[in-house]
């Protein structure tokens, strides 16, 4: 992390630039536009600027929210034919802390805002979106500076890191808080995620409690948290997500800054293909929703096949060397991702956390015990719900989903449930039909479910294992050395390895 920048920009006076758009910049990435233009606001100098939370609040959701493509190489959903991945092939190396530049600090300073004009409903999602910006930092990495993060206008340049079981203790509290504080009868301005509706939030932020204690299930306590406890004390207390209406999802618009993540996106238009394991989840279940990810290979529609026809699609393989995969183009006998995803500039909508997803944590808790009732009727339910998602928002549904009888694909012998199998089986079930919905959603967590569950069970090229985490930046190593050396030290013996096991694994 570039301390020394974080406090310029925390001490400088760019967000005096009252344009939504110059604040994001200034905030951002600007330390010199803005103050160029300073003389030119007729404002007392005596006075903070301010800018309402509304403002930071819909630039921080959309930035949130946006797709993320490096994970769908980890989780063997797509290949690469155009040169090695590293992601792909398992070899990647360190993680980004800008996160702290851009997200965090921007969340900050909404709840800045909204303490001047004693706005909880801020303040309660500015720490849903700490929580969620900390808890993927730590998961990439393990300790993260947490307790003195983003207080350069303290005079904290240089923060300490946390270990791992402080910062998921710390954000399960911070959240618990936001669901307190939580104005239910107070609209939201600002918020393009809810429309404003304070209760759908409720749901978001307690789904997401849930998400991080099944995050933890190798784990029995959390600081004072006792795992299993907690997720059953919300499961069965709080406000839950009942139906997609209910997904944290960002809804796109073809209009500047407001269309899909990977529009016009030239890598997803030239080199990238789908991987035969994922395609093949799809085949072997005749689950249709393989045709809205996946395009038919050129032979197949060259043949003149049906879109519907599960022989018209074939995946190269993760493990191969691209040049093998690209050899499946001239032979006409590779999918690519469906052009949808890169022609098309709104598409289906980005979650961060989906009522489909929160069934399939709920499924995995009864299976484990944490809960009472029926894990059938969870991933039952999460199933339903994904289907529901795509044939709503994925443009002509019918031409995919023509006479496709959800309750009819409940009761094949690869998808039906049975709450008397052994755990193992269950969890798999579970985990694999998750993995199924996560296509261009909820970033990191398939890959994140298969090393702690081993579910599913990813191929991997002989004598390359899927790595825990990823190293810390090189700016950490610039301008906070003692702190990230100390961290390496008590986690890892001091080996800033992409192999090392962090606490939320051991």
């Amino acid at each position: 992390m570039k301390n020394n920048i974080i406090t310029q920009l925390q001490k400088s006076n760019a967000v005096k630039c009252i344009n939504a758009k110059v604040i994001m910049a200034a905030v951002l990435f600007t330390f010199t536009s803005c103050e160029s233009n300073l003389d030119q606001i007729n404002e007392n100098p005596n006075d903070q600027a301010s800018v309402n939370p509304k403002v930071l609040l819909t630039y921080v959701s959309q930035d949130a929210f946006q797709v993320n493509g490096d994970n769908m190489y980890a989780s063997r959903m797509m290949i690469g034919t155009d040169g090695e991945n590293t992601y792909q092939y398992m070899k990647w190396n360190n993680a980004s802390f800008e996160v702290y530049n851009k997200g965090l600090l921007n969340t900050v300073k909404m709840m800045q805002e909204a303490e001047k004009i004693n706005n909880k409903n801020y303040i309660a999602i500015g720490k849903f979106y700490r929580a969620y910006y900390f808890f993927n930092l730590s998961l990439k990495v393990g300790s993260i500076p947490y307790t003195e993060a983003i207080k350069g206008e303290s005079g904290i340049t240089q923060p300490k890191y946390d270990n791992q079981e402080t910062v998921m203790a710390g954000i399960l509290s911070e959240l618990k808080e936001a669901v307190s504080l939580i104005n239910s009868n107070d609209k939201i301005e600002g918020d393009i995620i809810y429309n404003g509706d304070p209760l759908k939030w409720k749901k978001l932020i307690n789904a997401f409690r849930l998400k991080i204690l099944m995050t933890l299930s190798r784990k029995s306590t959390a600081g004072t948290y006792n795992i299993a406890t907690e997720f059953a004390s919300i499961a069965g207390n709080e406000a839950l997500m009942t139906s997609i209406t209910d997904n944290g999802e960002l809804k796109f618009a073809d209009a500047a800054d407001s269309r899909y993540t990977m529009f016009n996106n030239s890598g997803y238009g030239s080199s990238l293909y789908m991987a035969d394991y994922f395609i093949n989840m799809f085949k072997d279940r005749k689950d249709p929703r393989l045709f809205t990810f996946a395009a038919q290979t050129t032979g197949a529609k060259e043949a003149g096949k049906p879109v519907t026809d599960f022989t018209g699609y074939n995946g190269g393989n993760p493990t191969s060397s691209y040049s093998d995969n690209a050899a499946l183009i001239t032979a006409k006998n590779i999918s690519k991702i469906n052009d949808r995803f890169y022609k098309d500039p709104t598409n289906e909508p980005s979650s961060v956390l989906s009522y489909s997803e929160q069934e399939f944590i709920l499924a995995e808790a009864a299976a484990r015990g944490w809960i009472s009732g029926s894990a059938k009727v969870h991933y039952d339910n999460a199933i339903r719900a994904s289907f529901s998602f795509y044939q709503t928002y994925v443009k002509n549904p019918n031409q995919y989903f023509a006479g496709f009888n959800v309750d009819q694909y409940l009761t094949t012998p690869l998808v039906t449930y049975d709450n008397t199998a052994p755990l193992q089986d269950q969890l798999k079930k579970i985990i694999t039909q998750k993995y199924m919905t996560m296509f261009h959603q909820s970033q990191w967590t398939s890959y994140y479910d298969y090393l702690r569950t081993g579910f599913p069970d990813f191929p991997l090229k002989t004598g390359v294992p899927a790595p825990f985490r990823f190293r810390y930046p090189q700016s950490e190593y610039n301008y906070n050395s003692f702190n990230l050396k100390s961290a390496l030290d008590a986690q890892y013996g001091g080996n800033d390895n992409i192999n090392s096991k962090p606490w939320w694994l051991q």
